[in-house]
């Protein structure tokens, strides 16, 4: 079976923003809504010993997801492959599932009246591209792929390297993972 994830190598990652990009160009977005955004910080340390660590962030299309058990119509909705989605002739507009996610990855879309969120590019996955962050990311931060499929990239970065996912705590799974290291240095 299939269970699409995401691997951020912070190591990899300048903070070029390309990613929020290319989202925002692709899912037609309002200019006041980010689906991707890459927090900064820094710089730290000391001359010569200086860095900046960029952490991208996105739904992490749990496997448990608050956001679907929220919703009270239905409208949020998560693939057997694990894709989390919003059909729009369903929402209503209640803002359940925003207050549920802890990790602050959906957003009203006011022109609409409708929450929205990645849905990991799932129309392009669904012809077998990757989602557009990744394909855009030049540095190869962002890994997509199937996690139950040993030979992924996904896979073997998961299964060989140490990562963390966020909020784990929650019992949420969420099924992006982070390679934790000084941006730009992968």
């Amino acid at each position: 079976m299939t269970r699409y994830a995401m691997v951020m190598d912070t190591r990899r990652c300048i903070g070029c923003h390309s990613c929020t990009v290319a989202c925002r160009t692709w899912n037609e977005l309002p200019t006041d809504m980010i689906y991707n955004p890459v927090l900064t910080d820094g710089p730290v340390g000391v001359y010569p010993n200086v860095h900046m660590n960029h952490m991208p962030l996105i739904c992490m299309h749990c496997d448990n997801p608050a956001c679907v058990g929220a919703c009270p119509t239905g409208a949020s909705q998560q693939d057997a492959d694990g894709i989390v989605w919003v059909e729009d002739a369903k929402c209503i507009g209640c803002k359940a599932c925003i207050q549920s996610c802890p990790y602050n990855a959906r957003h009203m879309n006011h022109e609409l009246g409708v929450a929205a969120k990645c849905n990991f590019c799932k129309d392009r996955v669904r012809e077998g591209k990757e989602p557009h962050c990744v394909k855009t990311c030049h540095q190869r931060a962002r890994i997509f792929g199937d996690l139950d499929d040993p030979n992924s990239d996904v896979s073997r970065l998961v299964n060989s390297l140490a990562t963390v996912r966020l909020l784990e705590e929650l019992d949420t799974d969420p099924q992006v993972y982070y390679i934790i290291g000084l941006g730009g240095q992968g």
